[in-house]
């Protein structure tokens, strides 16, 4: 057995534990390692018969369910590249980036939306082959397995710097481009994991899409290579995640703060049982230190903060509980394996504490460039083999990182830098408001100025001069934004993240 064969490691220990719990469906269905092992074999048995060998690609368009993991860990074994692909783009989009990666198979499941995108798809030249998930049709991924050895697939030339992986970066600014995640990166964002306390005894409830960074690498595949169990949903409801945390006795969830901010509005919230939760992380924003209070008064539950990011996996930065409330707005500190600091975009030099400037990353879970874009891979990494994030940061005097904001989320007010995440940390604040973004609008005067959406709780109201004065109350003049424009939802990205590139376009 070699590197990427981690089902066939793991059940050299553990074959009998329940890795996987599908949630997707009625009923439940519980997977020990070794059916694990076995359906990744017939996989990768089958997609061997079909020509696919060590570097060719295969994508996966789907909601989520094992039938992901099925696919990973048999091209993990083949030495083949796992393409997941985003349900919620348009048909025009995935065919781009099908073009860009090429991949030799495509599975899809047979329902809304991705029907209309095989549509589209199958009317365009040179696409792979498809193959369905479902059951109706006369040739399927699980009649194809079916069909296949369970005789074990290992491919003995894999090394770590191999791509296991292609993830498109979030795409919530510019166009997406393939990030190479390999066996190597995987293997490093475990050991982060491992050092930030994530458990081989620890039951992860996965919400996260996994065709994003943080559905596939966060806390599942740390918690599965060291033989935890992995609770893994269709696609996120929210008080069908509270009652799997206490049905299952979760002792991890991850999400977003719009996320928990949903989970506070489920009918199912006041009687939800959360005990068994060891600690929640939130990422991707700041996580508003009311809804850090409401949990931890109504549920008792913690919070770890953190920061990942496709290019470097998931766990970056985290911030322990213990710093949730004193600290709150911080993404914490490097993890053990990360070197971090904080430079000036000009010069490229080291800035000191509370200085702004672009966070830089080194370390052994860096990304191997992204996909068929030599240009793109070398302008990512300085001489110094820093990753420039593109994200605009601080470093306290205690060593406590701050993100402020994205370069291309800032805009200048009357030739001041403003930062949308600091107005969006105010208007948390009210207790009118549920969810919130903040951008900047072209302005004749002053170049450009915010404007705020925002959706408000359920039984409140509040106006926009009322919001307005509430802010003016908290920040200077120059970062008030001109407008509110309220809204009974936002666009999200698959992760829960709020898309600001479709905010621009109203």
């Amino acid at each position: 057995m070699y590197i990427g064969d981690y089902l066939a490691r793991r059940c050299i220990y553990t074959p009998e534990k329940i890795a996987l719990i599908e949630a997707a469906g009625a009923p439940t269905r519980r997977f020990a390692y070794r059916e694990m092992n076995d359906r990744a074999n017939r996989l990768a048995n089958w997609l061997r018969s079909a020509g696919v060998n060590k570097g060719d690609r295969v994508a996966m368009l789907a909601y989520d369910g094992i039938h992901f993991y099925d696919a990973f860990f048999a091209c993990s074994k083949l030495g083949a590249i796992f393409v997941p692909l985003n349900w919620r783009l348009h048909g025009r989009e995935v065919e781009q980036q099908l073009r860009q990666t090429t991949p030799q198979i495509l599975i899809h499941s047979a329902e809304a939306p991705m029907n209309a995108i095989i549509e589209h798809l199958q009317n365009c030249a040179a696409m792979p082959q498809f193959l369905p998930l479902s059951h109706d049709s006369e040739f399927d991924l699980n009649k194809a397995m079916q069909s296949a050895s369970t005789n074990a697939v290992t491919c003995e030339s894999l090394i770590e710097s191999d791509t296991a992986c292609l993830l498109f970066t979030g795409g919530t600014t510019g166009k997406p481009k393939a990030a190479q995640i390999s066996h190597g990166q995987i293997v490093w964002n475990m050991i982060n994991s491992m050092l930030a306390e994530v458990l081989g005894t620890d039951i992860f409830l996965n919400i996260f899409p996994l065709f994003h960074t943080g559905g596939l690498f966060a806390f599942s595949m740390p918690i599965l290579i060291q033989g935890g169990t992995v609770v893994q949903t269709k696609k996120f409801d929210p008080a069908q995640a509270l009652d799997l945390i206490e049905a299952e006795r979760v002792t991890i969830f991850g999400g977003v703060p719009t996320i928990f901010q949903m989970l506070t509005a489920a009918p199912n919230w006041e009687k939800a049982d959360l005990r068994s939760l060891r600690f929640c992380m939130s990422g991707g924003a700041p996580m508003p230190v009311p809804l850090i209070q409401r949990f931890q008064k109504e549920k008792g539950v913690v919070f770890r903060q953190g920061f990942g990011m496709t290019e470097f996996g998931p766990g970056v930065f985290s911030l322990v509980s213990e710093e949730a409330e004193r600290k709150a707005g911080s993404i914490g500190k490097p993890n053990f394996f990360v070197d971090a600091r904080i430079v000036d975009p000009a010069t490229n030099q080291p800035l000191p504490p509370k200085a702004i400037g672009e966070l830089v990353l080194r370390g052994p879970s860096a990304t191997t460039g992204y996909f068929n874009n030599p240009e793109a891979s070398n302008a990512a990494f300085d001489a110094e083999n820093y990753l420039h994030t593109g994200d605009m940061a601080y470093i306290d005097e205690e060593g406590y990182f701050f993100i402020v904001d994205r370069v291309k989320d800032m805009f200048i007010s009357g030739g001041e830098n403003v930062y949308p995440s600091e107005i969006e940390a105010v208007l948390y604040k009210h207790p009118a408001v549920a969810i919130c973004a903040v951008i900047g609008v072209k302005d004749e005067k002053w170049g450009e100025v915010g404007r705020a959406f925002v959706v408000l709780k359920e039984n409140h109201k509040v106006d926009e001069p009322t919001l307005l004065a509430f802010l003016r109350e908290h920040l200077a003049s120059y970062k008030v934004p001109k407008s509110i424009v309220f809204r009974e939802n936002l666009p999200l990205s698959g992760a829960g993240k709020i898309l600001k590139t479709e905010l621009r376009k109203l």
